[in-house]
């Protein structure tokens, strides 16, 4: 398959609320039939890669984990043509040698959020993708890369265990999760990582520490002004791996070497003399390379 144009989309998490190297800056309001994404979308260039950001929680940090929009803000980003996606996102740590200011390109998740619409199909339009490799190889050693250029503090590879928050997890909670072998603690990965596959598109993240949780004996229990230096510091290793990543991605791109660009090709169930027309209209950029084939 020949190269094709890259449109790296990027979801800024809490400290990342905008990217000022930009240049050619372009403020999108998209609507989705999933309701209104987080933010408007900003669309500019960097390094000569064009790049669509969105902050996670809106500008001013006022949505909450569970009242984002994940389904609009995976939709809208496709609408805006990206292809591929990376999350920045703060998170706490399960291990001594994630330290605070360690950014960890995680390759697993584990979801204990509820009550949060997980899935673009549903009744009239059934699929099940495949989340065994939830990462896109290609841009999590991307990512690695650009971490060691900057010589940003890191780690490849990690299990991620979101939760619904806004409350930091108890004493036995931490302990539990250490116990399962996870690594980094967050509220937003899920059910994020799993939309960006349903919509087909490449995704990884890079999980930037903040504190140790509640684990810790030294440490001590976690809370937000403790944190808010670190995430300072995180937010700018955040803008420099950004920058250096689109250098290192460039703007032409080959498919991820999972396939996730058709990954709905092997996961819809229902035929096309059964899907429901208003599910079809309603995944009309989610699916719609699938649809049109």
């Amino acid at each position: 398959m020949t190269d094709q144009k890259r449109i790296l989309g990027v979801l800024g998490g809490s400290g990342v609320y905008a990217m000022d190297a930009l240049e050619d800056v372009e403020r999108l309001t998209i609507e989705t039939p999933w309701g209104a994404p987080s933010d408007r979308l900003v669309r500019g260039r960097l390094c000569g890669l064009e790049v669509v950001f969105l902050a996670r929680h809106g500008e001013g940090h006022v949505l909450p984990p569970s009242d984002v929009n994940y389904r609009a803000n995976i939709d809208a980003m496709k609408r805006a043509g990206v292809t591929d996606l990376i999350s920045l996102s703060a998170c706490g740590s399960f291990r001594e040698r994630l330290a605070p200011g360690t950014f960890v390109i995680v390759d697993q998740y584990i979801d204990r959020t509820t009550n949060r619409a997980s899935s673009f199909f549903g009744p009239g339009f059934v699929a099940h993708v495949s989340m065994a490799h939830p990462v896109c190889p290609a841009l999590g050693a991307a990512a690695e890369a650009a971490c060691k250029a900057l010589d940003i503090p890191h780690a490849s590879g990690g299990a991620y265990l979101a939760i619904d928050g806004p409350q930091f997890s108890s004493l036995a909670e931490s302990n539990l999760y250490r116990s399962w072998g996870c690594d980094v603690i967050g509220m937003t990965n899920m059910p994020e990582a799993k939309l960006a596959r349903e919509a087909e598109l490449p995704y990884a993240t890079v999980a930037m520490v903040t504190d140790y949780d509640c684990w810790h004996e030294t440490a001590g229990p976690v809370e937000v002004s403790h944190i808010l230096e670190t995430m300072k510091q995180n937010t700018m290793n955040g803008a420099r791996l950004i920058e250096k990543l689109a250098t290192l991605l460039g703007p032409t791109r080959t498919p991820s070497p999972l396939g996730i660009e058709t990954c709905l090709d092997y996961a819809v169930i229902t035929p096309a003399e059964k899907r429901d027309p208003a599910m079809c209209e309603k995944l009309s950029a989610v699916a719609g390379r699938f649809l049109k084939a």
